[in-house]
Parts: C-alpha cells; sequence; structure tokens
C-alpha cells in the first residue's frame, strides 16, 4: 500500500477535538501545550471546552485543527509510524496545507501555529463581514461552475474557490455576485447550490490583503524541506524547495484549493491509500468519490490510530 498523509481544513473542528488524546498520551498533550505557549494563551481549553462560537472564530479555527493534527501524528510516530517510511507524500486542504508541512518538519509547530493565527486574523480582517459569501454548487462540473462564475461576476468578484471532488465545486466573492451565481446555477442544472456559514469569502482575488501580510510573515520563518513532498493546493503538483512552497501559501490565499486534482496526482504518482490525520472524515470521505480504486483512511481518535498501526 502506498499512501499519502493528507489533512483537513476548515470546517472539520469540533469542540471536544483531541480532548481524549490529550488525556492519554504524553505527545499528544506536548503538542497543545506547545500551542498555547507559541500563541501566549490557552487556545486547547477553547478546542476542549469550547464556547462553539469562539472555537469558530477563522483565526482559533486555523491552530486549533492543525494542532489536532499534529498531536495524532505524534501519537502515531510515538507507536512506530514513520512518515519517511510509510507515506511519500503530504497533502492538506487550505490551512491543512500548513498541518501537513509541520507534519514533515518543514515549519516547527510553534511557527506553523504562529502563521495560522496571523493567516486566520488576515483572512477575517481582508473583507467587512456581509460583504463577501461562500456557497457550494453540487452537481455541476469544474467547467460548468467556472462558466457560471463568469457570468455571474459582472463588476464583481465570483471565482471557485474549492475544486474538492466531481460534482461538488465551492465558490467564492462578494455577496451579490455570489448569490446571483448560485441563482444561475440552479437554473443549470446544478442539484444545490448552499450557501455556507462562513465569516469572509476565502480563496478568491477578494483575499488579496491577506495574501500580502502572508508574504510578509513566511519570509521571516525558518522552512526546512519536507521529509516528503508536498502537493500543493494551487498547483495541484509535487513540491518540495522551500522558496516554492513560501510563494505558493502566498498565492493559495487567493487562489483555488485544486483538490480533485491533486488526488488525481496523488493517483497518477502510484498512491494508493489517502490517510487523513485530523478532525473529521472529509477528506477521506472524498477520496472515492474522485477516483474509486483509492482507499480513504480516517485517523481522528485513540481507535483509528490503534486500527491504523495493526494495519501497517
Amino acid at each position: 500500500m502506498t499512501r499519502a498523509l493528507v489533512f483537513p481544513g476548515q470546517g472539520s473542528q469540533t469542540v471536544g477535538m483531541g480532548k481524549a488524546l490529550y488525556d492519554a498520551y504524553d505527545v499528544a498533550r506536548a503538542v497543545f501545550d506547545e500551542v498555547d505557549e507559541a500563541l501566549g494563551e490557552k487556545l486547547s481549553t477553547t478546542i476542549f471546552e469550547g464556547p462553539e462560537d469562539q472555537l469558530m472564530l477563522t483565526a482559533n479555527t486555523q491552530p486549533a485543527l492543525m494542532a489536532m493534527s499534529l498531536a495524532l501524528l505524534k501519537v502515531l510516530e510515538a507507536k512506530g509510524f514513520d512518515l519517511n517510511s510509510h507515506a511519500t507524500m503530504v497533502a492538506g486542504h487550505s490551512l491543512g496545507e500548513y498541518s501537513a508541512l509541520a507534519a514533515a518538519g518543514a515549519f516547527t509547530i510553534s511557527d506553523t501555529a504562529r502563521l495560522l493565527r496571523i493567516r486566520g486574523n488576515a483572512m477575517q480582517a481582508a473583507v467587512p463581514v456581509g460583504e463577501g459569501a461562500m456557497a457550494a454548487l453540487l452537481g455541476l462540473s469544474w467547467e460548468d461552475a467556472a462558466a457560471i462564475c463568469k457570468d455571474a461576476a459582472g463588476d464583481d468578484v465570483c471565482t471557485p474557490a474549492n475544486d474538492n471532488a466531481p460534482g461538488q465545486v465551492v465558490i467564492s466573492g462578494t455577496k451579490a455576485a455570489v448569490d446571483r451565481a448560485a441563482s444561475l446555477a440552479k437554473e443549470r442544472g446544478a442539484k444545490r447550490a448552499i450557501l455556507l456559514p462562513v465569516s469572509a469569502p476565502f480563496h478568491c482575488s477578494l483575499m488579496q490583503p491577506a495574501a500580502d501580510v502572508m508574504a510578509d510573515a513566511l519570509k521571516d520563518i525558518a522552512m526546512k524541506s519536507p521529509v516528503v513532498p508536498l502537493v500543493a493546493n494551487v498547483s495541484a503538483a509535487p513540491v518540495s524547495d522551500p522558496d516554492e512552497i513560501r510563494d505558493l501559501l502566498v498565492a493559495q490565499v487567493t487562489g483555488t484549493v485544486r483538490w480533485r486534482e491533486g488526488v488525481l496526482a496523488m493517483k497518477a504518482a502510484g498512491i494508493s491509500e489517502l490517510v487523513e490525520v485530523g478532525a473529521g472524515k472529509v477528506l477521506s470521505g472524498l477520496a472515492r468519490r474522485i477516483d474509486r480504486d483509492l482507499v480513504g483512511v480516517s485517523v481522528n481518535d485513540p481507535q483509528s490510530i490503534d486500527a491504523f498501526i495493526e494495519g501497517l
């Protein structure tokens, strides 16, 4: 079995995630403690106890999901998993790309937490609340969704943000344009067009102020080459050079998350199993929708850790 580790993005968070890991494993506790120290606050308390509205704030959600993923990985490693030996690639969905890079040794956990706090704050500040929107278009091809965005944009912004799987495209832009696109999508045969409960229009040109902030932030962070290549969101191709990764992380703030293409690129490179390390089961669920031959595995609690280690 040739595997890649994949790391989830925003939307997978739940209050209480990681508490069982924190209580059971010293290596997991150390990750949450390191994130708390890096941020100068007890984010772990918000993760484990809520309130939910605080965990849902983008500036908290992003480092919280990374902490969950890295805590899981450290437990896997303590039980004998070695990324360099047991996987050949990593990838992450949006903020999950930072988790993937931390997992592969490109960033320290502390630096990753600080970067994600900066990223979350910058993305939230880029567009006033209520001026942007995102919507999921279900049952349309990527090409049809892109055409709808173009027709709906007018003088506003409306672009595909996430190409998640066949028939699942998320669009982003100004609220008026996204509303127009959602109506057009229904007229053109979409099964559903669902406005998403997000606080900002991620992965579109409205996020340029946040991209500028991340360009500055990433200049000051030491980065090593990841121990295995990262399949990047923006290029849907493997990359290992730190300077190129920095550029792609900046581009990712305004660019499309090409998840479907990235998974197909992993399959073409010989990957047969995607192991989702983190909260939820979104990415493992998408694996077979993208390619029926792919195996999707979710590692998100002590029981699934043990099952995965037994199968190595």
